[in-house]
């Protein structure tokens, strides 16, 4: 299983939490034991790069996405694509990835997208 958390730079498991989805800096890819697999550079549309967010981290093989929320259309994409999406407020990589290992973070769902991107 490889969970991918959106991030603000390279820095792992001390690494903070982006504020917006599909505007991260980089994405930090974990593995079901917390370990960090690997960190990419957003090169989404949203970037100036080509594709979608979702399809970017299906790409690298994402089957969980922890995030602070995101877009109706995200949340679909990710649905769609076979990524289980976790939201909540954590500022940390290890934050959100002990809270989601102890089903402390909920499952998202349309209550949960961020209102101006419906």
């Amino acid at each position: 299983m490889k969970i991918v958390i959106p991030t603000n730079s390279e820095k792992g498991l001390d690494d903070t939490t982006a504020e917006h989805f599909g505007r991260c800096n980089t994405y930090t890819f974990l593995d079901e034991k917390g370990n960090v697999i690997e960190v990419i550079a957003n090169t989404s549309e949203h970037m100036g790069g080509t594709g979608l967010p979702p399809e970017l981290m299906k790409k690298h093989g994402a089957d969980v996405l922890l995030c602070k929320g995101l877009g109706m259309k995200a949340l679909d994409l990710c649905k769609e694509l076979g990524i289980d999406i976790y939201v909540c407020q954590a500022q940390s990589v290890k934050e959100i990835f002990e809270m989601w290992k102890n089903d402390k973070i909920k499952k998202a769902s349309s209550d949960d997208t961020c209102p101006e991107h419906k």
